[in-house]
């Protein structure tokens, strides 16, 4: 066990395994291996487990097994365990149409970086972004990657609903709004794909370790995609491995 994996009581059915104190790649990674190690050992009693930025939350029956049986035995599992490498998961190819009314401060985003607003749009998607954690909203992916060129503010005062499928910036981060939602991010842009769809067998389109590549599209092919949206037969472009 890394020395800075740490265990925190988290009420009387819940532990947080803190893997680290800073948000890269590679605490990422030992949090998703450790995450595929319990899936193979199904621990009688857990009920969840939720990957975060630096930590791991396991939610357990303590009618099962109580807290500091469960303790020994996942820190037995992570000696053994060791940082077994992941292979990133699928890349996603996200459709986008930036600016305009789909992305109503792109020229503010632009302006904020001084440079201008096929700038920004080249410069978002020329990177694929890992996936860190899912939360906020169901399908809202915690993206890093973002390039410190196009870092911007969150907005002084939030928008009271924000459109799915809207593409932000807010600080260091972008990302999807996978439903109408409040929000202060800057809109850039806006994808036609479902992020979420409660209908589908997977309703979460993604997962942590996998990537999102956003892809410039134009308005003709905005529409297109849309259409093939509400008509089920759109499926979303996946890769392998890194750009």
């Amino acid at each position: 066990m890394n020395e800075k994996t740490e265990f925190l009581i988290a009420g009387d059915c819940g532990l947080i395994i803190k893997f680290g104190d800073t948000i890269d790649s590679e605490t990422n990674n030992r949090i998703r291996s450790f995450c595929s190690v319990l899936e193979k050992k199904r621990i009688e009693g857990i009920v969840e487990v939720v990957p975060t930025f630096n930590s791991l939350s396991v939610y357990y029956d303590p009618c099962i097994i109580k807290g500091d049986r469960l303790i020994k035995k996942l820190s037995s599992l992570l000696k053994k365990s060791g940082t077994n490498s992941q292979d990133g998961g699928r890349t996603f190819i996200i459709p986008v149409l930036y600016g305009g009314e789909w992305g109503e401060d792109l020229n503010d985003v632009a302006a904020h970086a001084h440079l201008t607003a096929e700038e920004v749009i080249k410069i978002h998607s020329s990177t694929d972004y890992l996936i860190y954690m899912l939360g906020f909203l169901p399908g809202f992916a915690y993206l890093g990657g973002l390039d410190d060129r196009i870092v911007t503010p969150r907005l002084d005062t939030p928008r009271t609903k924000i459109h799915a499928g809207a593409v932000g910036i807010g600080g260091e981060q972008t990302g999807i709004y996978p439903l109408a939602s409040p929000g202060g991010w800057r809109l850039i842009g806006t994808t036609p794909v479902k992020i979420y769809d409660e209908s589908r067998d997977e309703p979460i389109l993604y997962k942590a370790g996998d990537k999102i590549r956003f892809e410039p599209v134009t308005e003709e092919e905005f529409a297109e995609i849309k259409k093939q949206v509400e008509e089920n037969r759109y499926t979303v472009k996946t890769v392998k491995g890194e750009r």
